[in-house]
């Protein structure tokens, strides 16, 4: 996805200390280790709080837990999927950007039937989750496929790119309410786009980082078309937009309460510490705005609604 990005920590290259840029790690934990690292699984963390979140809601905190178990099980395989898809895809392009040539692909630690194995198993975990949990899930299959696989296209076109790895994002929001009902419900629709807009914001402080570049290869980012300065307004009218669809669940459902509303002052001061670190243009200072900050949100997102839930 575009806004993963980050090289592994390590030699200069991308590599990881200890590993020679281009020398592929032995062994199959290693391996498997490598390819955790490329799709960044732990990042998993973006997504699964507002999936739980979700649940919770939609259940008043007693969700069956086998249902809660699929609903897991296809969210991890979604997001999974999308990324060693994104990585597989966007191969050649990462192998020019300086800032991305030394992930796992363009050094050739990993090779693409790896990720496509990887891959391919990811998708099952996710047709294997849906078809456990109502016909619904099993019908959006499809429109789940052309999320996953359209995004890492999208930025060979259009600027928009940003909001189509919002909107997939946000399926897994989405996903968990139909697990749960198996039906759409108006209340489920500003909850999912607080979480696309959420992303679309980040992901285009990200691409600050890749103007000059995006507009060599000629990509697609809000930044490369409108500027720095016109990415930033972009990325702020959305994480304000995002407020509004998180508070929203004051309205659709009668849980959230104090701790609800401690969670949501802490969010919007990550929010709006974002954009002031993301103003210092640096990667690391980027990096900690677009990845560590937003790895944090949905945390707090969930313990306000669970404590809600749970305590009062």
């Amino acid at each position: 996805m575009a806004s993963d990005t980050q090289k592994p920590e390590g030699s200069p290259t991308g590599a990881p200390a200890g590993e020679p840029n281009g020398v592929r790690p032995r062994g199959l934990f290693r391996r498997l280790g490598a390819i955790g690292d490329s799709v960044m699984i732990t990042h998993t963390l973006f997504s699964l709080p507002f999936v739980i979140s979700a649940i919770l809601l939609e259940t008043g905190g007693r969700p069956p837990f086998w249902k809660l178990f699929w609903i897991v099980v296809a969210a991890f395989g979604a997001r999974n999927a999308a990324n060693a898809l994104n990585r597989i895809i966007d191969k050649d392009i990462d192998a020019k950007n300086p800032r991305t040539a030394g992930r796992h692909l363009p050094s050739g630690r990993l090779s693409p039937r790896e990720l496509w194995f990887f891959t391919a198993t990811m998708l099952a975990l996710l047709v294997l989750g849906a078809a456990m949990l109502n016909p619904l899930c099993v019908a959006l299959l499809p429109a789940a496929g052309i999320l996953l696989f359209g995004y890492s296209y999208t930025k060979r076109f259009t600027w928009l790119s940003h909001y189509w790895l919002g909107i997939a994002c946000s399926a897994a929001t989405m996903g968990a309410f139909l697990g749960i009902s198996g039906s759409f419900q108006l209340r489920y629709f500003p909850l999912t786009a607080g979480v696309a807009l959420w992303v679309a914001g980040f992901d285009i402080l990200y691409a600050l980082q890749d103007i000059e570049f995006d507009r060599k290869e000629h990509l697609y980012s809000v930044p490369a078309r409108f500027g720095e300065t016109g990415g930033r307004i972009f990325a702020a009218l959305s994480h304000a937009g995002a407020f509004l669809g998180f508070i929203s669940i004051y309205y659709f459902w009668e849980t959230p309460s104090l701790f609800t509303g401690i969670a949501l002052a802490l969010c919007f001061l990550l929010l709006v510490a974002e954009h002031l670190i993301s103003a210092q243009k640096s990667e690391s200072r980027i990096r900690l705005a677009a990845y560590t900050l937003n790895q944090i949100l949905p945390i707090i997102y969930l313990f306000g609604v669970a404590l809600d839930i749970y305590v009062r």
